[in-house]
């Protein structure tokens, strides 16, 4: 009897093997900064020439990883020139948050199951802890290197370069660097603690911060279909990645902050790079699409609001038909959006456009995207006066 009661139980789940290397770097390094930078403070003052330091190759490390790992390279959201490749090969590496390979295939593997338990290397859905850290501290599953989509950063050979060569960049970058500025302005120290090791535990929270609070906190205007959220708070310390919601919808675009006012360094680095030819091709999202996923999500939330009003409300019934007429018009809307791209394709396939129907074509995709825009506001005063 006892076997068969032994038999049916099931042996508690055996933890993945530790990552000896990476737990390594990522406990050590932020104990050693916690102990080492105050008592050097404690005996001697830091430079201004060490502070700058630190604020200037964080933001080296972080628009490398920003605008090279992310944007460049896992998303292919614009093209680069060789020399800006380099420059993101070499400080992205400072960055020391694997290789370009590593880090670029692993977020593709992110986006294509964000959230799954078992398939996305740092789903938010284990935990805090999982999703910033505990992910790179063992040997997860769901973390295992399959570089099968990535055949075009295997066909690249600057990302190759780095790949193979990827301690001795690091060691150059984190110590030579360093070292090199320490002995020009003359403090070395200084430097190698602020510059060097608040500089590396500084990019790595704030990068790991994009994997575990943008996915917790924060507002999710464009999808609830996942757990990313747009926090602007967050993109003040992570070059803009903060507007984590909308790339997880439009994760092509060049941009995470969309509009002028939202910060993203990152995005007026690339533009501005493209005014001088060192990049190209930089993707944008169309705003219909845009205006269409804050719609939806507008509906969702209208929606809900009017399922939590008791029955009987003066006002019930009066809201439902509006939210009903709104439902219509986007539609109608959609149909006429639909029909006038497969219009327009057609037109270009026959390479039959003259320039007064380009005009035309223009014309009524911007009449069309003014109309979403005017529902989108008719749409929030409605929910607003649901709530009212």
């Amino acid at each position: 009897m006892s076997d068969d009661i032994a038999s049916t139980q099931q042996a508690p789940a055996e933890k993945p093997p530790i990552n000896w290397l990476g737990a390594s770097v990522l406990l050590s390094t932020p104990i050693l900064a916690l102990l080492l930078i105050p008592t050097y403070a404690w005996f001697n003052d830091y430079s201004t020439a060490a502070w700058v330091s630190f604020v200037v190759l964080s933001a080296l490390n972080g628009m490398s990883i920003t605008g090279g790992y992310h944007r460049l390279w896992a998303h292919r959201a614009y093209e680069a020139h060789w020399s800006l490749r380099i420059f993101y090969m070499l400080f992205g590496a400072m960055a020391t948050q694997n290789s370009i390979l590593v880090w670029a295939s692993g977020h593709r593997t992110h986006h294509r199951h964000v959230d799954h338990v078992d398939h996305d290397p740092y789903s938010s859905k284990r935990g805090f802890w999982f999703s910033h850290i505990g992910w790179m501290l063992r040997k997860y599953e769901s973390g295992k290197e399959d570089f099968r989509n990535a055949p075009d950063l295997l066909n690249d050979p600057i990302v190759m370069f780095q790949h193979k060569h990827y301690l001795g960049v690091v060691l150059a970058m984190n110590f030579g660097l360093p070292l090199a500025i320490g002995l020009i302005v003359g403090d070395v120290w200084g430097v190698l603690l602020l510059g060097g090791l608040f500089r590396l535990v500084w990019s790595h929270h704030t990068t790991f911060f994009i994997n575990s609070l943008a996915h917790m906190w924060g507002s999710r205007p464009y999808t609830d279909e996942n757990t990313a959220r747009d926090n602007g708070f967050l993109a003040l310390f992570t070059y803009g990645e903060g507007y984590h919601n909308y790339h997880h919808i439009f994760q092509y675009d060049y941009r995470n902050g969309i509009r002028w006012y939202q910060f993203d360094p990152t995005k007026w680095m690339i533009l501005a790079l493209s005014w001088v030819g060192i990049t190209r091709n930089l993707k944008r999202c169309p705003e219909f699409a845009i205006e269409k996923a804050k719609l939806t999500m507008q509906f969702k939330r209208a929606e809900t609001k009017l399922s939590l009003i008791a029955a009987g409300h003066a006002q019930l019934e009066a809201w439902r038909a509006k939210l009903a007429q709104e439902s219509e018009h986007f539609s109608q809307v959609m149909a006429d959006w639909s029909q006038l791209k497969e219009a327009w394709y057609g037109e270009k396939k026959r390479q039959l456009l003259q320039k007064w129907e380009e005009a035309n074509f223009h014309n009524r995709f911007q009449e069309i995207e003014y109309r979403l825009k005017m529902q989108r506001k008719r749409l929030r005063m409605l929910t607003a006066q649901v709530t009212a």
